[in-house]
């Protein structure tokens, strides 16, 4: 949680806007160095702000400037729709910043065995950062490579996490894929439409000249 509100603090704190939202985990208060006036935390469980299904976000369409999603979506049944909720309420360019367990990485494995725990956090569905962005380019996010973490093992007693310390750095210099936490950021764009004009002929229809008349009787007279 020490790393996740890191890096968390160091992307929201410039960002700016009327309204900004948390969905899950109440007992931390992300957008704590956040400048938006309006920061409220959404959740099914918990001291939560506005108590919701994650997959009904009761917010008027475009009308959040920043959502912030931990562990929201590999804990809960039906990540796709609410992905598509947070689409739906975020604003043209609004921001979306995402943390996650990496499948990829000793937590990940530390699930695959026989004896593993079946608490939290190895009770959810990891999902690759690979997934997530096939995801959320699908729903027209822009998105970003992300930043992973926590290399160490998973360990409850602090003195073991004092020994692993060491591949912290190593893991960000030889296998940053690995980290068994990752934050990825993505921006909703919204494709602009293009009024195609009929093709008017533009060119000036030339002017209308007298033409006299000569008259075939008049020929013979030299008129």
């Amino acid at each position: 949680m020490a790393w996740e509100q890191q890096k968390i603090d160091t992307v929201v704190d410039d960002l700016f806007g009327y309204n900004a939202l948390q969905l899950g985990l109440p007992q931390r208060r992300l957008l704590a160095r956040n400048r938006i006036p309006l920061r409220r935390i959404a959740g099914e469980s918990g001291a939560v702000d506005v108590l919701c299904d994650l997959r009904e976000l009761p917010f008027s369409a475009n009308s959040i400037d920043l959502v912030v999603m931990p562990h929201a979506l590999e804990f809960h049944d039906d990540p796709h729709q609410i992905l598509r909720e947070v689409e739906r309420i975020l604003i043209p360019d609004g921001q979306l910043v995402i943390t996650g367990f990496n499948p990829i990485s000793l937590w990940g494995l530390r699930r695959k065995l026989q004896n593993r725990p079946r608490a939290f956090p190895f009770s959810g569905s990891y999902l690759s950062v690979l997934r997530l962005k096939d995801w959320l380019q699908l729903l027209n996010f822009e998105v970003d490579r992300g930043n992973f973490g926590c290399y160490a093992p998973p360990c409850l007693q602090a003195r073991w996490i004092r020994r692993w310390r060491f591949m912290e750095m190593a893991g960000d210099r030889w296998w940053s894929f690995a980290g068994g936490v990752y934050l990825l950021r993505a921006i909703k764009r919204v494709r602009g439409m293009r009024l195609i004009l009929p093709a008017w002929n533009a060119a000036k229809p030339e002017a209308k000249t007298l033409q006299p008349l000569i008259h075939k009787g008049s020929e013979k007279h030299g008129h």
